[in-house]
């Protein structure tokens, strides 16, 4: 498959300086350099905290690197005032401001959205935050685990008492997600007209945002959603079933698709069972359905119902460990899975942009940087811009 040069990605030449650590800010940059922007990213001394995180490989964090890739690292002590103004020179040049800081830092530090907008009116300025820039929380912070917690993620999540937290970050990836979908669209506007925006964008909300299906649940019954583990509250058989060697996830998302799970198991009359004549009744007699069909599935081993409701057009999966989601074929066919040189000359993998452009394959540019890699080569150029 081909790779997508870089003068034909959508953000090429789009100039983004990044104040920002750990998941959602750092996810957002990235999303924005996989499309061509320039990304700047400036650390404290000690570097972004997610650097420190394991699994670590010759000193340098595979965590860190599956979220950094594609930019330029710049130490600067933002206290300091002449780091400051290095900070400031850059951000009057930028397209784009990304930071995570809890509400009121960049401010204090003179980096705050008044400050900067004097300088640069078209500049497209985004803040991810815990809970927003204003409200009766706002000052609080949060990570992935508080803000699944806050926003109820944790109340549908597992089907047992005790609360569990989804297992990928949500909170975390739907606020850069969000992030990097709103500064697109904001560049749009400033490009045209020389007006920037400040981009609030709270975890707290993009997590509620997220749950449009458990929301609208609620707004139309009055009652909060519960636990289903890996069921539907709205559809049945939609969730994974036993076999004889591990589990199979079956979604029969329409009556169609429930008559051919019968057929499938040799049950057609059941399609005449009153307690499931609608995806509404099998939903809500949903432990008996799970119950009548899991006597059929554990006489066979998980190949062979893939087998049968590939021949039957059921949407269906194994429940994969992430090593068997890599292997999938599918993954080398979509060709996401590169090669990375971490520093030091240690050699790994990651997961890069699952986007095509016309076909195209978003390409890694490079690799995800030493601290402060790209500290003298940024002030050099500033200064040769500066002098000029």
């Amino acid at each position: 498959m081909t790779e997508i040069h870089l003068d034909k990605l959508p953000l090429a030449g789009v100039r983004v300086l990044e104040f920002c650590s750990i998941a959602a800010g750092p996810f957002c940059g990235m999303l924005l350099s996989d499309m061509g922007a320039e990304v700047t990213k400036i650390e404290p001394p000690g570097g972004d905290a997610l650097r420190a995180w394991p699994p670590i490989s010759a000193g340098f964090s595979e965590n860190f690197a599956s979220l950094n890739r594609n930019k330029r690292s710049v130490v600067l002590d933002l206290k300091n005032p002449v780091d400051l103004a290095t900070a400031l020179a850059l951000a009057s040049e930028a397209d784009v401001v990304v930071e995570n800081n809890r509400p009121g830092v960049m401010d204090r530090l003179g980096l705050g959205w008044p400050q900067l907008t004097a300088r640069n009116p078209a500049l497209v300025y985004c803040s991810i935050s815990a809970f927003g820039q204003s409200g009766p929380r706002s000052r609080e912070g949060g990570f992935d685990l508080t803000i699944q917690a806050a926003a109820g993620v944790m109340s549908v999540t597992g089907d047992s008492e005790a609360p569990v937290k989804c297992g990928v970050p949500v909170s975390d990836f739907a606020s850069g997600l969000y992030g990097a979908f709103s500064i697109s669209s904001a560049l749009v506007k400033a490009r045209a007209t020389g007006i920037g925006v400040h981009l609030d964008v709270p975890m707290f909300g993009c997590t509620l945002a997220i749950a449009a299906l458990q929301t609208s649940e609620y707004f139309g019954t009055g009652r909060s959603p519960g636990k289903l583990g890996s069921a539907h509250p709205r559809n049945a058989p939609y969730e994974a079933f036993k076999a004889s060697d591990g589990h199979i996830a079956i979604a029969a998302g329409n009556d169609s698709l429930w008559r051919s799970v019968l057929a499938a198991v040799g049950r057609p009359e059941l399609a005449d069972d009153p307690r499931f004549a609608s995806p509404t009744l099998r939903a809500a007699n949903q432990t008996a359905l799970k119950e009548i069909l899991e006597t059929h599935f554990v006489h066979e081993p998980v190949a062979y119902w893939i087998e049968v409701f590939n021949r039957a057009g059921v949407p269906h999966s194994r429940i994969n460990t992430y090593e068997q989601a890599l292997a999938d074929p599918q993954v080398t066919h979509m060709g996401c899975v590169q090669d990375l040189e971490l520093p030091g000359g240690t050699r790994t993998r990651t997961f890069t942009s699952p986007v095509r452009i016309n076909g195209q394959r978003i390409a890694m540019r490079s690799n995800p940087p030493s601290l402060g890699e790209h500290t003298a080569q940024v002030r050099d150029a500033l200064l040769i811009r500066q002098r000029d």
